[in-house]
């Protein structure tokens, strides 16, 4: 085997794990969501458990997918028309990135306190819930949905 097809499995392996973390971020937004509704936390708070869930999820997956497309594009011989189509899709997910982080944050991300990526969002939204649930047992006495 080459080493332009290792690599170009390589990418493509990029391509599933930013494709698996959209779907498993989905799930995890959905469940989230679901228990916060469960808690009678409100429409309102369960969507934006939802929306910010999703958000950090989608960002997660650009991240990885961006990886993966420079692997793809320094690997094989690169020309013109190549590294211009790379140029296009990394300045497109980057500002979809971008747009995703400030409707997540609320802010610009250059002027944030602490960088902040995706998976950390995700983790972050994971634990929310579960102090959440952490409250909800300790206020009841009982178990967790």
């Amino acid at each position: 085997m080459q080493v332009e097809e290792v690599f170009t499995l390589v990418a493509v392996g990029f391509e599933a794990v930013g494709a698996a973390a959209m779907i498993v971020g989905f799930v995890i937004a959905l469940v989230l969501g679901a228990r916060s509704l469960a808690r009678h936390e409100g429409g309102g708070a369960a969507f934006t458990v939802l929306r910010t869930t999703l958000g950090a999820a989608i960002l997660l997956g650009l991240e990885v997918l961006v990886a993966a497309d420079l692997i793809r594009t320094i690997t094989s011989k690169p020309s013109l028309e190549d590294a211009a189509i790379l140029g296009i899709i990394v300045l497109i997910r980057t500002l979809l990135s971008m747009s995703i982080q400030i409707e997540i944050e609320g802010t610009l991300p250059w002027r944030r306190a602490l960088l902040r990526n995706g998976g950390q969002m995700l983790g972050d939204a994971v634990a929310r819930d579960r102090t959440a649930q952490a409250a909800m047992k300790a206020a009841t006495g009982s178990q967790p949905a």
